[in-house]
C-alpha cells in the first residue's frame, strides 16, 4: 500500500483538496443540524471565537503572522475580510433555509464568476471557450434556483449575493503581493466576521441556550473550518493548479450524500442537470485558465 510521503505531488494535491471540501462541507452540516433554534449572530460568534484562536495558535506555531508593508495589501486584507463577512451571513441564512446540495452547488460557479469578474475588472484575457462555458454554467444556475417559481424565495436570492461576495473576496485574495501570508489574512477574515458577529447579537439582544448536542456540533463546525482551511492551504503547496482544482467539486459529492443521509434531502431532476452543468464547465474553465497560464509563462521566458 503506498503511503502519503511515496505519492506523486499531484496525487497529494488532489487528496489534500478533497479533504478541504470535505472538511468545509462538514462545517456546514454541523451548521445546518443546529438550525434556527439558535439564532445565526450566536453560531458566528461563538464559532468565530473558537476558530479565530486556532488559526491564531496556528499562524504563531508555523510562524506565519505578519501584517503587510504595503498599503494596497492592507486595504485588499480589509476588502477581503469585508466581503467574507457578507459572505458568511448571507450563505449560511441561506444553507439554514434551502437544500443543503442547492446551496452548495450555487456555491460551485465560484470558478466561472472568478473568471468573469477578472476579465471584467482586470482586463484579464477569457476566450471564447471560456465565455461560452461561462454562459452555459450560469445556465446550469439558473435550473437549480428556477427563478419565478414556487421554489424560488428570497433565500435563493440570497445564496446568489453570498456567491458574489465570495468572488469579491477571492479577487481581493488574487491581487494580495505573494509575501502575505495566508494565514495572516485568514486569520483577520475571521476576526471580522466575530467582531461583526458580536455587533448584530448585542444590538439584537437574542441569545439562546444551547444544549451540550448543540455545542459539540458547534466546536465540531469550528474544528472542521481549520482542517479546511489548513488543508487548502497544503493543496497551495503541492501538485499542479490544473490537476487538483477540479477535486474542489468533490463537495457537491458530500452535500448529496450527508444531506439525504441526515435531512432526507434528495434533489430534484433539474437540479442534477443544472449542478452537472456547473461541475463541467466548471473544471473545463479550470482546465482552460491553467493551460492559459501555462503558454504566458513559456512566452515570458523566451
Amino acid at each position: 500500500m503506498t503511503s502519503f510521503a511515496n505519492m506523486s505531488d499531484n496525487t497529494k494535491g488532489a487528496l489534500l483538496m478533497m479533504c478541504s471540501m470535505a472538511a468545509f462541507t462538514f462545517n456546514d452540516l454541523c451548521i445546518k443540524a443546529i438550525g434556527s433554534a439558535v439564532p445565526l449572530s450566536q453560531l458566528l460568534l461563538l464559532r468565530g471565537i473558537l476558530a479565530s484562536a486556532l488559526i491564531y495558535a496556528l499562524a504563531r506555531y508555523l510562524g506565519a503572522l505578519a501584517w503587510p508593508e504595503l498599503a494596497k495589501d492592507r486595504w485588499l486584507i480589509v476588502l477581503r475580510s469585508l466581503a467574507e463577512v457578507a459572505a458568511a451571513y448571507f450563505f449560511l441564512t441561506a444553507l439554514l433555509n434551502m437544500p443543503f446540495a442547492n446551496v452548495t452547488a450555487i456555491l460551485q460557479t465560484l470558478p466561472l464568476t472568478v473568471t468573469l469578474a477578472a476579465a471584467v475588472i482586470f482586463r484579464e484575457a477569457v476566450g471564447w471557450r471560456r465565455m461560452l462555458a461561462i454562459v452555459i454554467g450560469f445556465c446550469g444556475m439558473l435550473l437549480i434556483v428556477r427563478p419565478g417559481t414556487e421554489g424560488f424565495t428570497v433565500h435563493s436570492v440570497y445564496v446568489l449575493i453570498a456567491v458574489l461576495c465570495v468572488t469579491v473576496r477571492d479577487l481581493a485574495a488574487r491581487r494580495l503581493s505573494r509575501d502575505v501570508p495566508s494565514l495572516t489574512v485568514t486569520l483577520v477574515g475571521a476576526l471580522f466576521v466575530t467582531g461583526f458577529a458580536g455587533v448584530i447579537g448585542a444590538a439584537s439582544g437574542q441569545w439562546a441556550v444551547m444544549s451540550t448536542a448543540q455545542i459539540a456540533l458547534l466546536i465540531a463546525s469550528a474544528v472542521f473550518v481549520i482542517g479546511g482551511y489548513v488543508f487548502s492551504v497544503m493543496v497551495m503547496r503541492v501538485g499542479e493548479v490544473a490537476f487538483t482544482s477540479p477535486f474542489r467539486y468533490t463537495a457537491m459529492l458530500w452535500a448529496l450524500v450527508l444531506g439525504y443521509l441526515f435531512f432526507g434531502e434528495w434533489p430534484e431532476t433539474l437540479t442534477f442537470i443544472g449542478a452537472g452543468l456547473i461541475v463541467v464547465t466548471g473544471i473545463f474553465t479550470l482546465y482552460r485558465e491553467a493551460r492559459a497560464k501555462r503558454r504566458q509563462a513559456k512566452a515570458a521566458r523566451t
